[in-house]
């Protein structure tokens, strides 16, 4: 997701991508250790959004 669009939700919506996202992590490790993953590039993508929103969560509460 672009960063700008991330930007104009509000700390409830960002949360909820995060809890939605760390489940996705989590059934990726699932799926690796079970040896089903064979698209290793979505760890990369899944890891950098997380840090995106958890980044983006401490801007917002530092502007409070």
């Amino acid at each position: 997701m672009d960063i700008q669009d991330l930007r104009k939700q509000s700390a409830q919506e960002l949360n909820g991508q995060l809890l939605e996202l760390r489940r996705e992590q989590f059934n990726l490790r699932m799926q690796k250790s079970a040896g089903q993953q064979t698209q290793t590039h979505h760890f990369k993508r899944v890891r950098a959004e997380i840090a995106r929103i958890k980044t983006l969560l401490t801007q917002k509460s530092a502007a409070k």
